[in-house]
């Protein structure tokens, strides 16, 4: 088992702390106390241990899975330390095994306990963030009810394309239209889904956009065209977070990852 610990940087802590400070300050300065002090124990806290998909081309790197990276990402936006556990799904270890039954990542140990707490323990990354959320409010992340399913449908429609082989059978078309209606909404609401502030929902949808970008490029040549330009600037401003740079898989692991399915 290859463990690696990560600390959020301190200096950009200080910086998104400093920033929010000035505007709470406004409101009152009883909260901007407050978040400071949360900010702190967060930071002071023992790290997180988290079971990631390890890298099959890269020794102590991150693997393709995009919801171990929707976990990362939420720990690195709230800048909460975690003690990263590579696990190879190729050859499961008994000590991961008798942590998640059914072989699969993420999972988290929150408190001496494996999240989820069930008798199968079933990772979950639903479950997992909002874990989270509920343990680290600041900053909060969560996305409105009314807005948590905006481009939900994306990644299933993508699948559905990467894995056609009839060019004519229209999952193309399926997975534009749902990049199409998300492109008229985020040109309506964003830069990203819940306005200008980075959510959840985001965090979800980053990691299955970047697999959709590397995988549609590689094995049929394609791209999301120019005319989805709001679809593109989101893409790019995901993409480019210091989070997600951080927590992002390989290109040469998402294209193994997929290669089965595609193939298959």
């Amino acid at each position: 088992m290859i463990s690696l610990r990560f600390q959020p940087s301190t200096a950009g802590v200080l910086s998104a702390s400093v920033s929010r400070a000035g505007f709470i300050k406004r409101c009152g300065s009883t909260k901007t106390v407050r978040n400071f002090r949360f900010r702190t124990m967060a930071m002071a806290a023992s790290p997180l241990e988290i079971c990631v998909k390890a890298s099959i081309n890269t020794p102590n790197k991150l693997g393709d899975c995009p919801f171990c990276q929707r976990v990362l990402l939420t720990m690195e936006e709230k800048h909460v330390a975690y003690d990263m556990k590579m696990v190879d799904l190729s050859n499961k270890p008994e000590w991961f095994l008798k942590i998640s039954p059914e072989g699969k990542v993420p999972v988290v140990k929150f408190d001496e306990k494996w999240v989820p707490d069930s008798e199968k323990w079933v990772p979950d990354s639903d479950v997992i963030t909002q874990s989270l959320e509920e343990k680290y409010p600041e900053p909060p992340l969560a996305t409105p009810p009314d807005k948590a399913s905006v481009g939900s449908k994306i990644f299933s429609t993508f699948i559905g394309f990467l894995k056609s082989k009839d060019p004519g059978d229209g999952t193309e078309q399926v997975l534009l239209d749902e990049l199409s209606t998300f492109n008229d909404y985020i040109k309506e609401n964003g830069p990203f889904i819940n306005g200008e502030k980075i959510s959840a929902a985001d965090l979800s949808l980053g990691p299955k956009l970047y697999h959709m970008k590397i995988a549609l490029g590689h094995f049929k040549n394609w791209s999301v065209p120019d005319s989805l330009s709001f679809v593109k600037s989101y893409m790019e401003n995901v993409f480019s977070r210091e989070s997600f740079t951080k927590t992002r898989a390989q290109t040469e692991d998402v294209i193994a990852g997929w290669r089965p399915k595609v193939m298959g």
